[in-house]
C-alpha cells in the first residue's frame, strides 16, 4: 500500500473513532508509518486531508449502497432496499452514523473547502434517490427520511425507526 494510501486508510479509522478535532496530523504520520515529508507531499493541510478522506468515504458508501441494491430490478425493492443499507452498515460501523455530519458538527461555519465536499455528498444522495423515484416531492421526502434514519439511528443505537420508516416508504412510493 502506498503511503498516501496508508495515511487515508489511517485517517478513516482515527477521524471514525476519534472525530476530526481529537486526531491530530502527528497521529496519522505515526500510526499510518510514514515520514512527515511523505504527509506533506500529500496532503497541504489537515483540513485537504478532510477533503481526501470526506472523498474516499464518499466513493466508498456509494459503491457499497449501489452493490446493496444492484439485484433488485424495481424501484420499489430498490429504495427499501436502500433503507436495509442503512441497517447493514450500522451493524457494521457500530451505528457510526455519517462521516459527512460528524465532520460537519467538528467545523467551523467558515470553512468552505470541507463543507462543499459535505454538501456534494448529500447533493449526490439526493440525486441517487431522484433517479430512482422520478417524482422530486416524493424523492426529496425519501432523502428526508433517509437522513432521519442515519441520525436517528446513531443516537439511540438502534434500527426501530429505519424499520418503521421502510413501511411508510413502502406505501408512499
Amino acid at each position: 500500500m502506498s503511503p498516501k494510501q496508508r495515511i487515508i486508510e489511517t485517517t478513516l479509522v482515527l477521524f471514525a473513532n476519534q472525530g476530526y478535532n481529537s486526531t491530530g496530523i502527528n497521529q496519522i504520520i505515526s500510526e499510518a508509518n510514514v515520514a512527515k515529508a511523505s504527509f506533506y507531499q500529500h496532503f497541504e493541510s489537515k483540513e485537504d486531508l478532510c477533503v481526501a478522506f470526506l472523498n474516499a468515504r464518499h466513493e466508498y458508501w456509494f459503491d457499497q449502497l449501489n452493490s446493496f441494491i444492484s439485484d433488485k430490478s424495481d424501484v420499489k425493492s430498490k429504495v427499501i432496499m436502500s433503507f436495509d443499507f442503512l441497517i447493514h452498515m450500522n451493524a457494521k460501523e457500530q451505528f457510526r452514523g455519517c462521516s459527512f455530519l460528524n465532520i460537519l458538527s467538528e467545523i467551523p461555519n467558515n470553512n468552505l473547502k470541507i463543507l462543499n465536499s459535505i454538501q456534494q455528498h448529500k447533493k449526490d444522495l439526493r440525486v441517487f434517490f431522484s433517479s430512482l423515484i422520478g417524482n422530486e416531492s416524493i424523492s426529496d421526502h425519501v432523502y428526508m427520511l433517509f437522513e432521519s434514519c442515519i441520525v436517528e439511528s446513531q443516537v439511540f443505537k438502534s434500527n426501530l425507526l429505519i424499520e418503521k420508516t421502510k413501511t411508510f416508504v413502502n406505501n408512499l412510493i
